[in-house]
């Protein structure tokens, strides 16, 4: 029979970490814990399994469940002499979520469970606290209410700021056990006036709502959103954990609170974290108290670091951090509870980082002997590379300081305030950068911080909400910007009687605290000191080599600071819009006789060969793939009738001329139209003089430097053998014909982008003229899927909601089509030559899913945007490491 629940600590530990699947991470890690000797409070999880099934079955659960969850509460009641629901001692529980892979912040929590209008008297009296008890009493209404119930959170929330404003307090702290009776009296009658029913008093109904509430919050909105930002899967469900109660909220010898075994921003191998004393957990993330510091070191002036308020409780904390590094081997996320100065741990997991600290925290531990070089390598995820590869602010630019809040992720952002998530989305589509600014962020905002450029928050600490999500996506974030005051209603915020308003632009740093007004300029980065290192370990494992796309001399020498092994797409035609050039190309696509074309490709000529050779000096002999001109030539004619007039004066000729010409070279369909190597066969004085400029430039580089240029001339939208004959005897007449003219002879290579099925599936016959293949994914997507990746936009969300696609394909490689074509084609391909040469540059190429897709494939190099080559050398070495095992 499927056994459903798992109980732990006490002596009774039915699961261990490695069942993080079926348990959860957290019922793994609490079950792990306990099993290694660290106090952890008795409790059982409910797998992941029960919630698959309870999906599968109209929301209700397996027949033999309630059996099994009594059976492991009775074992909670025995191991800490108390019952479930006892007017004299009763036994309280909290019931939390914990899927396998860590979503902080997205799934709901009841803490407090088993309070009622008798139970509580009993807490109070056990504990010998009236006002500990009402307090616990009111915090599990609110959580109860909302996550249970649905009652909004600031109906609870209202009526507290009254009772304080009543009782002129600022803190809640402040009020007393009649007040927090009065507060609970309240709840009571609002809960009842906004849900039609009282507010459940029996114990056992408030536990099996719970734990559906906690079932049913793997399907609301925050969480359905962070799994696809996350690329989680919906049928991985979630675990519900149920365990005993332990207070951090019974007086001045309790606290709560979260800390990090090194620090998540940086990576500096110190104990990070915020407690707060006589509080609960929620405490400490909700920004409502603010927290304290754990270690003297990290104090400043008036805080009350924990190591001097609960020394015992600190010294015993610092020896479980120890404990859990070493025994888990990765830096740990904890969340912990003293009571009447006694340690227990709640949670232990693998902490969410900022890229930098995964860098310099995988070096460390490599260096330290905890973990291996490869583990190392395998511990940073690649796209996470990308917080580190964007320009961050430049220290010598002027700049006015707004104000100052908690560097809680590191990074540097400018853009529009927006003070809404919805906003944030909205003006984000339009290809906006914007700021978030909120007071503090919810579950709910999770789409607003995703669309952001960067977050700023006036309350929370460190381990905020805002602060763990940002760190988390790579967002620079800036939280508990206490001199900020925000007016949502105004649409501002102001500070130091400087008002910036919505659409006004902001500049945070999150490596700093600081906030400023209008935009500060940015500096590239640099590879070096944990980056570089890990890079080397990585370029020595890999096998894949590294290209970067790019026809520009910045971006080539971008590519090649970030460790590109060469250019794997120079996309010509991105050449020919430059404004000394395109009117030649004009008068070219103008002309109605070949003369009349070489004529103007004549006056381009010198402009290619001077941008090639830019390419092969900063090159250095790598090799650089040079695709042929691809677009059809409309793309390079004016629109609009000023436009044409104007071209026209130029080229001697007249506006209807100019039209007529225009609609000769319309398509309906131009992505499938005259372009590519069929522009070669129409038209092939474009790729002679193409092909001349390549050789021209090869030569005057080669007599220069010691390194000789290696040229690969890749002809586009190849799909028959006779086009890629027809075009590489055109290619081989210039060679031959620059090599006699000027005595020197180089090494070239002559293949095509294979983009079409029909490439792919006859690539055995197409290899016969072809030096290597580069697999165009961009386009074989196209049509593979006939999908216009323009026009898709419209539809695929709907798309992705619908599981129809797992992920964009125009993101990540689609496997079983698009994919599948690749196989076919490299093997057809090296069937007929073996050592093809054989790489991939779409963007694809960057991506670390469709990276590993290559390395099963056997092709020999990747080509990415120059920003993401760092990001693909990581991929493909774990790529490798992977093919290994």
């Amino acid at each position: 029979m499927t056994k459903w629940v798992y109980s732990f600590g006490a002596g009774r530990n039915e699961g261990r970490a490695d069942m993080r699947n079926l348990l959860g991470g957290k019922g793994a890690n609490l079950a792990e814990m306990a099993s290694i000797g660290l106090p952890v409070p008795p409790g059982f999880t409910i797998t992941t399994e029960v919630c698959t099934y309870y999906y599968a079955n109209k929301e209700t659960y397996p027949a033999e469940l309630t059996a099994e969850v009594e059976a492991a509460l009775a074992h909670v009641e025995s191991s800490v002499g108390l019952l479930f629901g006892d007017a004299t001692k009763p036994l309280l529980v909290s019931v939390r979520s914990g899927a396998r892979a860590s979503m902080p912040g997205m799934m709901d929590t009841v803490l407090n469970l088993g309070l009622n209008d008798i139970t509580v008297a009993g807490l109070a009296k056990a504990s010998g606290d009236d006002r500990f008890a009402w307090d616990s009493y009111r915090r599990f209404i609110q959580m109860f209410g909302n996550v249970v119930l649905e009652v909004d959170h600031h109906r609870f929330e209202e009526i507290i700021e009254h009772a304080k404003l009543t009782r002129g307090v600022m803190e809640d702290t402040d009020l007393t056990a009649a007040d927090w009776q009065g507060v609970v009296s309240e709840y009571k009658e609002m809960v009842e006036e906004v849900t039609g029913k009282p507010f459940p008093q029996d114990p056992k109904e408030q536990l099996w709502r719970a734990i559906g509430a906690v079932f049913g919050s793997w399907m609301n909105q925050r969480a359905i959103t962070y799994r696809r930002l996350h690329e989680i899967p919906a049928s991985w469900g979630t675990a519900v954990n149920v365990q005993a109660m332990v207070f951090g909220n019974m007086g001045l010898d309790c606290a709560t609170g979260v800390c990090f075994t090194r620090d998540p921003s940086t990576g500096e191998n110190i104990f990070y974290g915020e407690y707060l004393v006589n509080a609960q957990g929620e405490d400490v993330v909700a920004g409502i108290r603010t927290p304290q510091p754990m270690s003297k070191g990290r104090a400043k002036p008036g805080e009350k670091p924990m190591e001097e308020v609960m020394p015992g409780a600190y010294a015993d904390l610092v020896k479980v951090r120890e404990t859990l590094e070493k025994h888990y081997q990765d830096m740990q996320d904890i969340e912990f509870t003293v009571q009447q100065n006694k340690l227990y741990m709640l949670q232990t997991r693998t902490g969410k980082r900022t890229a930098g600290a995964a860098l310099r925290i995988a070096v460390e531990m490599a260096n330290e002997g905890l973990i291996s070089r490869e583990e190392a390598i395998n511990r940073v995820p690649p796209a996470s590379l990308d917080q580190l590869l964007h320009p961050m602010l430049d220290p010598k630019a002027p700049r006015t300081v707004l104000s100052k809040g908690l560097p809680a992720s590191p990074g540097a952002a400018c853009g529009a305030v927006v003070f809404s998530a919805d906003e944030a989305e909205t003006r984000a589509a339009k290809g906006e950068a914007v700021i978030l600014v909120r007071i503090e962020t919810s579950p709910e905002d999770i789409h607003g911080m995703h669309a952001a450029k960067g977050i700023l928050t006036t309350r929370g600490g460190m381990t905020s909400h805002a602060a763990v999500v940002a760190r988390g996506m790579g967002r620079p974030c800036v939280a508990g910007a206490g001199g900020i005051t925000v007016d949502y209603s105004a649409q501002a915020l102001s500070a130091g009687g400087h008002i910036v308003r919505a659409g006004e632009t902001l500049t945070i740093d999150g490596a700093t605290g600081e906030i400023f007004v209008g935009s500060v300029p940015m500096i590239e980065p640099k590879l070096s000191g944990d980056f570089a290192t890990l890079m080397e370990w990585a370029d020595q494992v890999r096998r894949m080599k590294v290209r970067a796309n790019a026809e520009t001399p910045l971006d080539a020498d971008t590519a090649r600071k970030f460790g590109a092994e060469g250019i794997g797409l120079c996309r010509t035609e991105h050449m020919f819009f430059d404004p000394a050039r395109i009117g030649a190309v004009r008068q070219m696509i103008m002309s109605e006789t070949e003369q009349g074309r070489r004529d103007a490709l004549a006056k381009l000529l010198p402009f290619q060969r001077d941008d090639f050779a830019q390419l092969f000096r900063i090159m250095a002999g790598l090799p650089v793939t040079i695709r042929l001109l691809d677009p059809p030539l409309h793309e390079f004619l004016p629109h609009t009738d000023a436009e044409m007039a104007e071209v026209a004066q130029s080229l001697n000729t007249d506006l209807a001329t100019m039209k007529r010409r225009g609609e000769e070279l319309a398509e309906a369909n131009p992505m499938l139209g005259h372009r590519g190597c069929r522009l070669g066969i129409s038209y092939p004085e474009i790729y002679e003089m193409q092909a001349r400029a390549i050789f021209e430039a090869a030569v005057i580089v080669a007599k220069e430097a010691g390194k000789a240029p290696v040229p690969e001339i890749m002809i586009p939208l190849v799909a028959t053998t006779r086009e890629l004959e027809i075009t590489r005897a055109q290619v081989e007449k210039q060679a031959a014909a620059v090599f006699a003219e000027t005595g020197t002879t180089l090494e070239y290579l002559v293949g095509t982008m294979i983009e079409l099925p029909r490439a792919a599936l006859n690539a055995d016959k197409i290899a016969e003229n072809a030096d290597f293949f580069s697999f165009g994914t961009n386009d074989l997507t196209q049509t593979t899927f006939g999908l216009s990746r323009d026009d898709a936009g419209k539809f695929l969300p709907e798309y992705l909601e619908h599981g129809i696609f797992p992920k964009d394909p125009f993101v990540s490689i689609d496997v079983e089509g698009v994919g599948e074509l690749v196989k076919i084609g490299s093997s057809k391909g090296r069937t007929v030559k073996n050592g093809l040469k054989l790489g991939i540059c779409g963007e694809h190429g960057g991506d670390p899913a469709s990276i590993t897709f290559c390395e099963s494939v056997g092709l020999d190099y990747v080509s990415c945007s120059p920003y993401r080559v760092p990001v693909a050398r990581l991929a493909a070495a774990q790529a490798a490491l992977g093919a290994k095992k």
